[in-house]
């Protein structure tokens, strides 16, 4: 069997739009999106992308894919915010990664025009939007999971705060 290497040129992607929250600091921050219950926020699309948009408003979920623009550097181990032991980056949801890319799943409230309004967010003020994709529970549930090392440990996880650690 043919082992194909990884792709040795870099991969560019340009920023759609720009992701408005109240939050202008990582610290203070819920740690996810399910526990940033009602925290409204914007997202300016460049209007280029409009068009994109049709038929969007009839999706209650968005999952956004952006850029920790805040993020430099990482290492392939750190303390996540639900314990005090070592976890590899790739068990984890941390901002630091080899690519400092982040997944949100927020609702939609409403589109006007290029601007989508949006709760359930946990993301910077400022921060880059990527792409857009609707949440689809027939596609992206799943019942047969399996949580790692966060087993026992998100039930409290609704109360954590982002604390620094990651900046």
């Amino acid at each position: 069997m043919h082992k194909k290497r990884l792709s040795v040129q870099p991969i560019r992607y340009r920023p759609i739009g720009v992701i408005h929250s109240p939050f202008t600091q990582r610290q203070g921050m819920p740690i996810q999106a399910a526990f940033a219950h009602a925290v409204s926020g914007t997202i300016e699309l460049e209007p280029q992308y409009a068009d994109g948009l049709k038929d969007l408003e009839g999706f209650s979920h968005l999952i956004l894919l952006y850029h920790f623009h805040l993020s430099e550097g990482y290492q392939l181990q750190v303390k996540p915010f639900l314990e005090e032991e070592m976890h590899g980056v790739f068990a984890m949801r941390a901002p630091n990664r080899p690519n400092a890319i982040g997944i949100s799943v927020v609702r939609l409230e409403r589109i006007e025009g290029s601007r989508l309004y949006v709760s359930d967010l946990d993301v910077v003020d400022g921060t880059p939007l990527l792409d857009i994709k609707p949440y689809v529970p027939q596609f992206d549930d799943r019942h047969d999971v399996r949580i790692g090392w966060l087993e026992g440990r998100v039930h409290g996880a609704g109360s954590k705060r982002s604390d620094g650690r990651f900046e």
